[in-house]
């Protein structure tokens, strides 16, 4: 593989690689990790030190030392970008060939381009995708099913708007060493795209635009800011070019969002309400504080429990002070063409979700599947008219505490047995896909990526090690776990019949096992998973 005196490509060579794999791509990423890579190592060490505090009792808050920021009501960030005005419907996936084609021919104003949680990143999803996306504003992909189906590009102004999510900070590049390094993979993402899409995405009159994530704090913001300008400068590209909107789906994040939007104001889209993964920051941030901070069953707790409303609430009123659009969370369901009832159940709710945050001044809001994007643009259209977006709605009626944000304790709902083998059937399931090379799995009707792996197991670990007990008051401890584990697998054999890869479930098994009835507490599944795969 192509390489330079400080940078080693370990992946193999596929075809086409040379046309991201580029000089000019390999030398910007170098330059962004020689400015930057300590100070990711810093702020990844500053997470840990935070966790250790909040395990040992301490208590997030807003930030003190940042209340001239919080107080002063005069700055905003850039105003909206061209392709980013109108946002009312965002479809989310993966950077496969078909979903590709799928995404951008949807209907839906901008396309989430995932290199994070909807993908697995093997080296050749990692490269492969990047050349889909540099195809696609190519007007070169195309993509024919085992079935004989085309796909081909709508006209480029019925396409979706590429923003591109690249993996979180703490995740690495295991393929490309930098001074004998691994390489951080947000930094490879994220420059890699720059490298070969950038000016492809200039010349359609938009972007490059990206989604940020993980996020837990505005010094993170800041380094991508920092990200940015040196991006730009190097490529020629005026300040301010890029646009970036931050997913609050970490608890900590959701102290400093005005902090964050300040950190990338020339920079900022805004901020999306990433619930699902939001959910599992606050398990694992207070995994070890008793009953206080024990959620109900993951599938029970709501958009309207007291302390996702207060998130969402200010959220929008945040965004909105600050002239920055607020984006709704993920709609999940999968329409089936076989069950019509379970059809008009789920998209009665998922009516009434993006209703609700239509009402409550988000600008638009997420789909998982094409079909969804229908429902979710006439709920937007009702409110929004011809309006591309609600920034004027300022929610000066909305009063958040951190008392609100924290309020764990108050959401409704029980424990059950059926809920603790959902958290395992599902986490199982989707980590044989993943394990696999397929991030964005449908299983059980809904579209799962690595946040309900994340949940389903960080919720294992919480009710063993806080010795909670189901409704019927069962104990949930490691002997039961592992028995409904094995019960679990004997379902999911005999759901799937022939298809069933007994390797592969047995590396999710292990995997799970790792992450939900050990001891200590992963960070990040993600992590020893990706040690599990080329």
């Amino acid at each position: 593989m192509p390489g330079t005196e400080r940078v080693e490509i370990t992946g193999p060579y596929g075809d086409r690689y040379d046309e991201i794999l580029t000089p000019q791509a390999i030398d910007l990423i170098a330059l962004l990790h020689a400015e930057l890579a300590p100070r990711r190592s810093e702020l990844l060490a500053a997470r840990r030190r935070r966790q250790a505090e909040l395990s040992g009792g301490a208590m997030l808050d807003f930030l003190p030392e940042t209340a001239s920021i919080r107080e002063d009501p005069d700055w905003r960030v850039a105003p909206p970008a061209a392709g980013l005005v109108d946002r009312r419907v965002e479809i989310t996936g993966p950077t496969d060939k078909k979903m590709t084609l799928n995404a951008l021919n949807s209907g839906a104003n901008v396309w989430l381009a995932d290199f994070e949680d909807a993908n697995t990143p093997l080296w050749d999803n990692m490269i492969t995708g990047q050349l889909n996306l540099k195809d696609a504003l190519d007007r070169t992909i195309d993509f024919t099913s085992p079935e004989g189906k085309d796909y081909r590009l709508r006209p480029d102004d019925e396409l979706a708007t590429i923003v591109v999510r690249p993996r979180g900070w703490h995740l690495d590049e295991k393929h490309i060493l930098i001074d004998g390094v691994r390489a951080s993979g947000s930094l490879t993402d994220f420059g890699l795209y720059m490298a070969a899409s950038a000016g492809r995405q200039l010349e359609k009159g938009k972007g490059p635009y990206f989604y940020l994530a993980k996020t837990e704090s505005h010094l993170e913001a800041r380094l991508w800011n920092d990200a940015f300008n040196l991006a730009q400068d190097t490529l020629g590209l005026p300040r301010g070019t890029i646009r970036a909107t931050v997913l609050i789906e970490t608890i900590p994040a959701a102290f400093e969002m005005e902090e964050i939007l300040y950190e990338l104001r020339e920079h900022s889209a805004g901020l999306n309400a990433g619930r699902w993964d939001y959910l599992f920051s606050v398990i694992k941030k207070f995994r070890t504080r008793g009953r206080e901070f024990v959620l109900p069953e993951r599938n029970s707790v709501t958009m309207t429990a007291p302390f996702m409303r207060a998130y969402t609430e200010l959220l929008v009123k945040t965004c909105h002070r600050r002239g920055a659009h607020a984006m709704g969370g993920m709609a999940a369901f999968i329409p089936s063409r076989r069950d019509p009832e379970v059809n008009e159940v789920a998209l009665a709710k998922v009516r009434d979700d993006k209703t609700r945050e239509s009402r409550d001044g988000f600008d638009g809001s997420w789909v998982a599947h094409p079909d969804l994007v229908p429902i979710c643009k006439e709920v937007f259209d009702g409110v929004l008219g011809s309006n591309p977006n609600q920034l004027g709605k300022r929610r000066e009626d909305v009063h958040v505490t951190a008392e609100d944000l924290l309020a764990v304790s108050k959401t409704p709902g029980t424990i059950t047995e059926a809920g603790l083998r959902n958290n395992i059937s599902v986490a199982l399931q989707y980590l044989a896909s993943w394990l696999g090379g397929n991030g964005a799995v449908a299983i059980f009707n809904l579209m799962e990526d690595a946040a309900t792996a994340e949940i389903s197991r960080s919720q294992v670990w919480q009710w063993i090690h806080n010795d909670v007990a189901l409704d019927d008051g069962t104990l949930v401890t490691q002997d039961l776990a592992e028995r409904l584990i094995d019960e679990e697998l004997t379902r999911i054999r005999a759901m799937t019949g022939e298809g069933f890869d007994a390797e592969r479930y047995g590396q999710a098994v292990a995997l799970f096992s790792e992450v939900a009835l050990a001891d200590s507490f992963a960070e990040f599944l993600t992590i020893p998973a990706y040690e599990r795969m080329p």
